[in-house]
């Protein structure tokens, strides 16, 4: 996991630099610090303690605050780290495609979602299947929504921030002596992050947050194009020789990288990428196939964008449908410029310093080096208490013997044997995992856990070498580590506010709180704030142990369990007017059930997959329900607001302008070469 938090070192390495650009990025990180405080507390002044005004801004938000909010409630390390990272594998542009597609889910999410939410007069996602279906339904969606906020999208996030100022400070004591003696530990740094963002969100509720997000928003933008621009400027000015071109080109290269010398930056960029520079990966791929692109990646993007309260809260608060349309087109449009600035710089990494990547593979794989080595010569003899060592494909790959030797002292640490003359490994491998399967059934108390993968290279090193290498001091630093933290306080607290606008809206006020007034609610919101932030800092620490996998995936795993779920319950109750009220509950509760066997009993389908099953076997069971016991009246939704429900004709020009503009971006990136089922 320090991989993905090596950007904290590039920022705070400055033993050999020299104190005073330190000062200045030091400087320049505590006035943004301040900034975005003293505006969020501004803004909380200025609010009335109305639960409207509290959870939803008082229905008064404009679309560019709307647009760069969303964007700043979306985007944090992960993405300049992990895209980043995925951009510099094999992978490259193809890792668009999770902005791209966003892109045209907000537009759908614009025209098709938002008008329904805003007639029905909403404060919450769930409280809409009240209104379709039933209470139940309600509830149910309600209470996975707080968990998941909370236990899963909280903790992993605070964990992420966490992990990232950790090496922060740990860089700052080497390099300047301060508090040596006083470490700076992951449950501190835990806390640290979760007060911070629930401080504004107690205060000032969503107007405080989508304020604080139009700084840090911004800043995000800002700090990856300032690493844009060094990228491709030291890109252009490099001796060709000292270039990595992609490998599926490399032997297009091999002793003419010179003929790069006339060539600027983009034409060498273009030339050395060309085999990333696609938006199609074969069906057998294992990051994102094709058919997962035709189809699974829809089913978390629509929930994602149109039916998760943390971000979808945004667009309740605005002051008319048009004002919230335009808000998510503009959020559109953002969404097809990220990958330039975090995609790009990632490829470029790749042709500057693949051996730096390299290196710090080989210095990350150290301990679990060792280990193996004691395992395999019996000088560990603990095996019961080891966790079993995982690779990448690249390593098996590059380094099979070692591979080899991996399998085998995690065949002897769950005590199975494997048959060391297999000559292919990933036979082996496949052997390992069956075996491994097996035993997991039948043997109730079997406890087992991966350490991290062990890579030939560290991609994900890519951005914090760009920043490490590149960016100068004198406040650039500062800035870019004040905006990636911004990044992460700003998706911190959208998910405390939108977990306390559920919790208050749709459980305390429906069950315990009828006859309360706006400013007990508040109040209750409040305190909701405060439970929640020590459940979540609490739990954050937690994900250090290796049996989570990392945050991506545990954040991916156990998304699964209730998104396709809720999709599919709002896809039935938009479409067929005549579904009945058992629809939303059934959606709802199958949803864990159909996802959970998928995961246990068909380990080899990727969690994208495995949400397109959930989502068409809910659909087609809800469907024959409904034939079965269809509605005796069309549902017809009953408008419950005073807000303007006229479209607007900009936005709708832009969402169509933003939908042209996407194809033709995969129309641009695409490889026609290659055959899209293999």
């Amino acid at each position: 996991m320090s991989n993905l938090f090596l950007l904290a070192q590039s920022v705070s390495d400055t033993a050999v630099e020299g104190t005073r650009g330190y000062c200045a990025d030091i400087v320049v990180f505590v006035l943004f610090l301040l900034a975005v405080i003293f505006t969020a507390f501004s803004v909380s002044r200025k609010s009335n303690t109305g639960s409207e005004s509290y959870f939803l801004a008082g229905r008064g938000l404009s679309w560019w605050l709307i647009g760069v909010s969303l964007i700043a409630a979306n985007i944090s390390a992960e993405q300049f780290i992990g895209m980043s990272g995925n951009a510099s594998d094999y992978i490259g542009m193809a890792v668009a495609s999770y902005e791209w597609i966003a892109a045209l889910s907000l537009v759908i999410v614009a025209f098709f979602f938002l008008p329904r939410f805003l007639r029905a007069g909403i404060y919450t996602i769930p409280e809409y299947l009240e209104n379709r279906f039933s209470k139940g339904a309600r509830t149910i969606m309600s209470l996975m929504m707080v968990i998941m906020l909370i236990a899963v999208n909280f903790t992993a996030v605070t964990y992420a921030g966490a992990k990232y100022f950790d090496v922060v400070f740990s860089e700052f004591r080497v390099a300047s002596g301060i508090f040596a003696g006083d470490p700076v530990n992951l449950t501190t740094l835990s806390w640290f992050i979760g007060i911070l963002a629930a401080a504004y969100v107690f205060a000032g509720g969503l107007k405080a947050c989508a304020w604080a997000d139009l700084l840090q928003g911004s800043a995000l933008i800002v700090g990856g194009a300032i690493v844009l621009y060094f990228a491709l400027h030291t890109l252009g000015q490099a001796d060709p020789q000292t270039l990595t071109p992609a490998p599926m080109h490399a032997a297009e290269f091999s002793g003419n990288l010179d003929s790069l010398s006339d060539h600027g930056a983009i034409e060498r960029f273009r030339e050395l990428n060309l085999g990333k520079l696609r938006m199609n990966l074969p069906s057998s791929d294992k990051f994102l196939p094709i058919t997962a692109l035709l189809l699974g990646i829809w089913i978390p993007n629509l929930y994602y964008w149109g039916l998760n309260q943390y971000i979808i809260q945004r667009t309740l608060g605005s002051k008319s449908l048009a004002e919230g349309q335009k808000g998510l087109v503009f959020a559109a449009v953002m969404k097809l410029i990220i990958p330039f600035i975090i995609v790009f710089p990632g490829i470029i990494a790749y042709n500057l310093y693949y051996g730096d990547m390299k290196q710090s593979a080989a210095e990350n794989a150290a301990a679990e080096m060792t280990r193996l080595q004691q395992i395999r010569s019996g000088e560990d003899t603990t095996l019961a208490d080891e966790a079993l060592f995982s690779f990448t494909d690249e390593f098996g790959e590059r380094n099979p013997e070692k591979a080899r030797e991996m399998l085998l002292a995690n065949a002897a640490i769950i005590e199975v044997e494997l048959d060391e003359t297999e000559d292919d490994l990933g036979d082996m491998h496949e052997d390992f995992k069956a075996k491994l399967l097996e035993k997991d059934r039948t043997d109730p108390s079997f406890d087992y856990s991966f350490n991290p993968n062990v890579a030939f290279c560290d991609y994900d090193a890519a951005f914090p070498l760009l920043v490490k290498k590149l960016v100068p001091r004198g406040g650039f630093k500062g800035f870019l580590l004040a905006a990636l933290l911004g990044a992460i306080i700003s998706s911190v607290a959208a998910m405390l506010n939108a977990a306390s606008t559920i919790f208050t809206m749709d459980i305390y006020r429906e069950y315990f709180g009828k006859r309360a007034s706006d400013r007990h609610l508040v109040s209750v919101g409040r305190m909701a704030v405060v439970v929640f932030v020590i459940v979540g800092c609490w739990l954050a620490p937690q994900l250090a142990n290796p049996r989570f996998g990392g945050i991506f995936k545990f954040i991916q795993e156990f998304q699964g369990y209730i998104s396709p779920g809720i999709l599919a319950a709002f896809a039935i109750g938009f479409c067929v007017k005549r579904a009945p009220s058992i629809c939303g509950v059934v959606s709802l509760l199958l949803c864990p059930v159909i996802y959970g066997c998928l995961h246990v009993f068909v380990p080899s389908l990727d969690f994208l997959n495995r949400m397109v099953v959930t989502f068409f076997a809910i659909i087609v069971l809800d469907l024959v329900i409904t034939v079965l016991s269809p509605r005796k009246e069309a549902f017809a939704l009953e408008a419950k607001t005073t807000l303007n429900l006229s479209f607007s004709k900009i936005a709708v020009v832009i969402g169509i302008l933003v939908v042209i503009t996407t194809i033709c971006l995969y129309a641009l990136f695409w490889d026609y070469s290659t055959p899209m089922f293999d």
